[in-house]
This record gives structure tokens, C-alpha cells and sequence, in this order.
């Protein structure tokens, strides 16, 4: 019989991997339009059956049926895993405020958004970012796609030395910049001073964008760096480390949670880096520890990009990620499958979009755990682990 003291716990969040239904969507919109009715997973399906049976036979086709009343093609095995879906409570449709409210904290307060329109940022905030820059001032100051903006500012970047200071529907400001020209240290280096200008704000993140390239041939580098506002209090890795358990964060999970609570962290080039630590901790993992991941590509490359068959085909590589991790799993054990919200590549616009996420348990046998909270799985992490209990969630287990 194992102890709280031995068995580990995993929580993997698949970024962007909505499964619709959301009930305040109509509050959410992508410029004009509203995020009712979105559905990435099922739309993906829709406009080409998916073949993941590893996620599937825990319950992704129940879980999306649960929480939108739409199927899935391709998906719709009998749950053998635990199983439901996760509604938000927090006011925005973000990285931080997803991921915070998964380990037990909603967020408080009502984000800053920058306007669509041109200029985007306030004179004195533009003044401020030029002067931390060492400028004259900024290119951009507007909403924009990162890999448009570094293609159409990228050459008179180089020629000025000006960062390309930018944002979203998100609570944003992200600053492009050449790792060769401009400097890739320097930019980090503004991206830390620019944040403790914004935070105050109540701007979620400051990200640093790099890139290469010459003559008009740039492409993004892998070295994106967030300097995110720290979460507003406990969540589930203070929790662990406060209790002495070893805490791994594997991706970008270290900067969304300004490195706080975390005792080891697990970087990479890409998503495929990212599946090699997961797989790697499976077999290594203290007992007692927990690991938290996320995999950002289904967002940052297919999402945003409005690649359907692109996301498709990610979906259907990570269910073989999921699969060789869940081999190396051992009893008593607990792993959860989530998202952090939706990011429909069928819908209008490129922004995210608000929709009710899978939960997926592998550890605890068949069990429908229903419509449940966020912050419902940062209190069952704790209580597998035999933690005292993290934020106002109810264990399912």
C-alpha cells in the first residue's frame, strides 16, 4: 500500500485544448464576434477524425460530449480513465489566469488590456519602454501576429535598433527583437524592466519574442522568455515544496509561475524536448513529488495560426507522448490531462477562445467525476498527495 508520501502526481496541460461549452462565452469575443459556440477539439474532429486512443480510452470523446453535447469524430471509446470537464471562473481567457486557477487560484481582479487601435500603449508607458531600450522609441505599438509584425518591422528594426513592442486581445505587451542585432541578453533585460512597469498595471505578461534572419527573412528563435505577474496566492507547487515534496516544472511552467514553488525545471527547443522530460520523470520522479507540464505548441503554432490540420496531426502525436508516459507509470500514481482554455483554429480571429476543458485521469480507474471546477484540480493534486488543502476547490477523487 502506498502513502501520500510516496505516490506522485502529474498534471499536463495540453495549452488551447478546449472542448467547448464554456457557459459565459458570450462574454468572451474575438474582435467583434462572440466565443459562443466555439469548440476546438470537436471542431478539429469535425473537419477530420482524430485517432488518439491512448487519451481517448481515458474519456476525450465522453469529456467532449459532457461539456458541449457535440461528438468528436473519431473519439468515443468507453472511459476507462477518470473523466469530466472543468469550467473557468477567472475574467480572462489566458495563460496565467488558466494555469493559476488549475493550481487553486482564481484570479482576483479584472485584467488591463491595451486598446486595438494605433497607438496601442499609453505615450508615457511608450516613453518609459524607449528609455529602458536605450531608444528614441518603438516600432509597432499595435495589435498584431507576431510573425507578421517581425516580417513587415523586422528590416527597419535592424536599421534602428528600435524594439517591436506589440500586443493582443490577451493582457499582453510582447517586444521583438534580433538575438544578433539588438541582443538577446539586452532583451530579456528590457523585458524584466518593461514588467515591473506593466505589472502594476495589472498586465498579465511581458514576453520577449527573439528572432534571426536577414533581408527580410526572419523567423522566430525558441529563446521566448515570460516575465509574468506572480500569482496572487498559494498555489499547488507552494503548497508541495512548502511541504518538503520535490516540485518539477516542465516547459513554460517555470515563467508562469515567476519560477515560484519550483525545485527543478525542464526547458526545450520544442513540444518534442518537452515529451522527452515528461517521459524521462515518469521513470525518475521522486515519490511524493509533483510534476507539472505544459506543451504550448498546439497554441502558439496551430491555434493562433488557424491550422486545423496541423493541430490535428499535434493531437494525434501527443496521444503517442501520452501513451509511452502512461506505461512508465506506477500504482498509486495519479496523472490528470487538462487545458488551460480554447484556442478554436475554425473560429473567427486569431485570439483565444473561452471554452470548458477536458480533465483526464489515469490512476483511479473508470470514474465520471462530471462538471467540475478549475481549481477542483488543484484540490484533488493535494489531496492524493496528502497536502493540506490548496484554494477553494473539492477533491473529485
Amino acid at each position: 500500500m502506498t502513502t501520500p508520501t510516496q505516490t506522485r502526481a502529474f498534471l499536463i496541460v495540453m495549452d488551447s485544448v478546449g472542448i467547448g461549452g464554456a457557459p459565459d462565452a458570450a462574454r468572451f469575443f474575438n474582435g467583434h464576434v462572440p466565443d459562443t459556440g466555439a469548440n476546438t477539439l470537436a471542431h478539429i474532429a469535425q473537419a477530420r477524425p482524430l485517432h488518439m486512443p491512448h487519451l481517448d480510452a481515458l474519456g476525450l470523446g465522453a469529456a467532449v460530449r459532457l461539456a458541449s453535447g457535440q461528438d468528436a469524430p473519431g473519439l468515443g471509446a468507453k472511459p476507462q480513465g477518470l473523466w469530466g470537464a472543468a469550467s473557468e471562473v477567472s475574467p480572462g481567457k489566458d495563460t496565467p489566469s488558466g494555469h493559476w486557477e488549475l493550481s487553486g487560484v482564481p484570479v482576483p481582479w479584472d485584467w488591463h488590456y491595451f486598446p486595438d487601435t494605433r497607438p496601442s500603449f499609453p505615450a508615457d508607458l511608450t516613453a518609459r519602454i524607449a528609455q529602458a531600450a536605450g531608444t528614441d522609441g518603438i516600432l509597432g505599438d499595435e495589435h498584431a501576429s507576431g510573425t507578421e509584425v517581425i516580417a513587415r518591422l523586422g528590416e527597419e528594426h535592424v536599421r534602428t535598433g528600435w524594439p517591436i513592442c506589440y500586443t493582443s486581445a490577451d493582457s499582453v505587451l510582447q517586444i521583438a527583437a534580433h538575438e544578433e542585432a539588438f541582443g538577446l541578453e539586452r532583451l530579456y533585460q528590457l523585458c524584466q524592466d518593461v514588467a515591473a512597469m506593466v505589472h502594476p498595471m495589472r498586465v498579465g505578461r511581458v514576453i520577449a519574442r527573439p528572432f534571426l534572419g536577414a533581408d527580410g527573412q526572419f523567423s522566430r528563435t525558441p529563446n521566448r522568455r515570460d516575465y509574468a505577474i506572480s500569482a496572487p496566492g498559494q498555489t499547488i507547487l507552494d503548497a508541495a515544496q512548502a511541504a518538503g515534496r520535490v516540485t518539477h516544472a516542465i516547459g513554460k511552467i517555470g515563467d508562469i509561475f515567476s519560477h515560484r514553488g519550483i525545485s527543478h525545471l525542464h526547458k526545450g527547443k520544442s513540444d518534442a524536448d518537452l515529451a522527452d522530460h515528461l517521459i524521462r520523470l515518469a521513470d525518475e520522479a521522486q515519490p511524493g513529488s509533483l510534476t507539472f507540464a505544459n506543451f504550448v505548441e498546439f497554441d502558439s503554432l496551430y491555434g493562433h495560426r488557424r491550422d486545423i490540420q496541423g493541430y490535428a496531426n499535434a493531437l494525434e502525436w501527443f496521444d503517442t507522448v501520452a501513451g509511452q508516459f502512461i506505461d512508465r507509470l506506477r500504482p498509486g500514481d495519479l496523472a490528470i490531462f487538462t487545458a488551460d482554455h480554447g484556442n478554436d483554429p475554425s473560429w473567427i480571429g486569431t485570439d483565444h477562445t473561452r471554452e470548458r476543458v477536458p480533465v483526464l485521469g489515469w490512476g483511479m480507474g473508470p470514474r465520471a467525476i462530471g462538471q467540475v471546477d478549475f481549481v477542483d484540480i488543484a484540490a484533488s493534486l493535494a489531496d492524493h498527495l496528502g497536502l493540506a488543502a490548496v484554494g477553494p476547490g473539492k477533491s473529485f477523487l
